[in-house]
């Protein structure tokens, strides 16, 4: 059993049900009007927590126009876009993140962020977040998690693209540095991403690996995958939210709407619910069912002498006669007493 993390006041981990995180990332389109709906519509949804992401472009790239600087132009999303160019369209202003902590807080959600460099930290750690999420670009990045760790809030850590090696440098480094709890994302860093590479069975692999509570980090289309993590041990699980796809927005194509996200944390609940224990018999809800098992009854009126017949004796619902396994002994016997039909069957009849 892995051990959980406190993230404000909610507990991951095993034992405890999935903890939905939706996240803002560039969905606002660049208003803060429209990202303080965002956290609005999340609240709405029953959501956890909201997350963000904290960076400007000078702090996550350069602004260079070269290939190496370019999406690849078969990307399904962003093909042929500048990276500085498309994280200027997506960051969310520093300046906005005070408004939205606020807003977030007011609602009741629990509101952290990912942090690209220390500036980043600075200004999170004066809005108090309680935990960071390292996104899964920035795994190899040390020194970053080093930093973040150094403030002895919990880590959450994407693990797209990484390598069990990666993956465990990371931990490591997270470990040493002083993090307050660790929590791995199984994540497909691709945008969207296909559900057939989800691989979800790494999930209970990774718990086992480094012994910390795994979630998902997913950017499928609907619900669907995420649900099914939970079977596979999940406690954790992110989905970028939009007010709307048709509004558009670099990541809305694989964001939820307010009305998935509700339905995701009321089906997350519900798989969570589902997974019980490994005890094979009846449950408690299932007692009253007992009662209408088959069983062998006299269906006709009958009297002392007369033969069992497959005409007089049948297997039918509720309990309550002999079982229909008896049925080839009893036929052929005959009756001892006189017996009304609607009688279950018992031996001292025959």
């Amino acid at each position: 059993m892995t051990s959980t993390v406190k993230i404000g006041p909610h507990l991951v981990g095993g034992g405890e049900r999935p903890f939905v995180v939706a996240e803002m990332s560039g969905n606002h389109n660049g208003d803060l009007a429209r990202a303080l709906a965002i956290v609005d519509a999340v609240a709405a949804s029953g959501a956890h927590a909201l997350k963000l992401q904290t960076y400007r472009p000078d702090t996550i790239t350069i602004d260079v126009d070269t290939p190496a600087f370019r999406i690849s132009g078969g990307h399904e999303l962003w093909g042929g876009q500048n990276l500085y160019r498309l994280y200027e369209q997506a960051h969310t202003p520093y300046e906005w993140h005070g408004p939205i902590f606020a807003r977030a807080r007011e609602r009741g959600l629990t509101v952290f962020s990912s942090p690209f460099d220390p500036t980043a930290v600075e200004l999170l750690e004066e809005l108090d977040a309680p935990a960071y999420k390292i996104a899964s670009s920035e795994l190899v990045d040390l020194p970053l998690i080093r930093l973040v760790a150094g403030t002895g809030k919990p880590l959450v850590i994407s693990t797209g693209m990484a390598t069990v090696a990666e993956i465990d440098a990371a931990v490591r480094t997270a470990r040493e540095a002083g993090a307050g709890g660790i929590v791995l994302l199984a994540c497909t860093a691709s945008y969207p991403a296909p559900p057939a590479d989800s691989n979800l069975r790494r999930i209970p692999v990774l718990a086992d690996l480094f012994g910390v509570p795994v979630g998902l980090s997913d950017h499928t289309p609907g619900i669907g995958v995420p649900v099914a993590s939970v079977a596979l041990g999940a406690c954790f699980i992110e989905k970028h939210v939009t007010l709307d796809r048709a509004d558009g927005g670099v990541d809305s194509d694989f964001s939820l709407d307010p009305a998935e996200l509700a339905a995701l944390v009321v089906e997350s609940q519900r798989a969570y619910a589902a997974l019980g224990g490994t005890r094979v018999g009846p449950t408690p809800a299932e007692r009253e069912g007992l009662r209408f098992r088959r069983s062998l009854w006299v269906v006709e009126d009958v009297r002392a002498g007369d033969p069992v017949t497959a005409r007089n004796v049948r297997s039918i619902r509720p309990a309550g006669g002999l079982p229909p396994v008896q049925i080839d002994t009893v036929l052929g016997r005959t009756f001892t007493v006189d017996v009304p039909r609607g009688t279950p069957l018992s031996w001292d009849l025959i």
